[in-house]
């Protein structure tokens, strides 16, 4: 169960902006923590979000900051179970808030944020992430009806989208087919350089696969994917300067 994520901000237009850390959301014994990161200083555009307007401050709170909160469909809508079996959690076990937004990345169409977990090795001490693939909505009629033909455990290839003008650290994904291979989507760029990354380090390369599909869910979550590679010798996700917190945890304000 993820306990910390990363709240990054896009700056710029929806499909020419740049993506970066500005914040990080915990889960805590006493209820949740955010704390803005160094990102948020060195993002172009980013300003404060209102409810947690100081930078330099440590946020705590009971109960889950409304900011993200309302990036969680509502245990009450009719169709909740469904929006829990479309990310692989079981609906008799409803997970921690944390974790749901893990995965979903709490995207709304409204807004430029976007929340990511910071991978850690998994029981094998190999790398592992689920991730709903992005850009289906964007993809022709023939890729979108291949998605909803994708099956459990079905491989898809990667590749470096290195001509792509909006993000030339974009990795796309594609079926292997042998009769035709079609473009479903793009990893999302939270994981796109580390794609590279552990391509480079991994004698076994970086394997991706289908998770759920899921043809009645909306675009964003039609095709949950699996990532797995070794962990390379040195690998630190997450470290650079842009994630480190502005203020100390001992400085709270509620």
């Amino acid at each position: 169960m993820e306990k910390a994520l990363f709240v990054a901000w896009r700056s710029g237009g929806p499909t020419t902006g740049h993506w970066g850390p500005i914040g990080k959301l915990e889960h805590i014994d006493e209820g949740y923590r955010f704390i803005y990161t160094r990102g948020a200083r060195t993002l172009d555009g980013f300003d404060p979000f209102p409810e947690m307007s100081d930078l330099t401050r440590v946020y705590e709170s009971e109960t889950l900051f409304p900011l993200f909160a309302n990036r969680l469909l509502s245990a009450s809508r009719p169709e909740f179970d469904a929006y829990l079996t479309w990310s692989g959690f079981d609906p008799a076990t409803p997970p921690d808030p944390i974790s749901i937004l893990g995965v979903t990345q709490g995207l709304r169409a409204t807004d430029a944020v976007e929340l990511f977990p910071c991978p850690v090795p998994d029981a094998e001490g190999r790398y592992s992430a689920k991730f709903f693939l992005h850009g289906v909505r964007h993809m022709p009629d023939a890729a979108r009806e291949r998605v909803d033909r994708l099956q459990p455990d079905e491989q898809l290839e990667y590749m470096f989208d290195v001509s792509n003008r909006f993000d030339p650290d974009a990795v796309a994904l594609r079926t292997c087919d042998s009769a035709g291979q079609f473009l479903v989507g793009y990893v999302p760029r939270y994981l796109a350089r580390e794609v590279r990354t552990l391509h480079s380090q991994c004698e076994d390369r970086v394997s991706i696969s289908v998770a759920r599909v899921n043809p009645s869910s909306p675009a964003q979550q039609r095709l949950l994917c699996q990532m797995t590679s070794c962990w390379p010798t040195e690998f630190s996700p997450c470290s650079g300067e842009e994630f480190e917190p502005i203020a100390s945890v001992d400085r709270v304000t509620a």
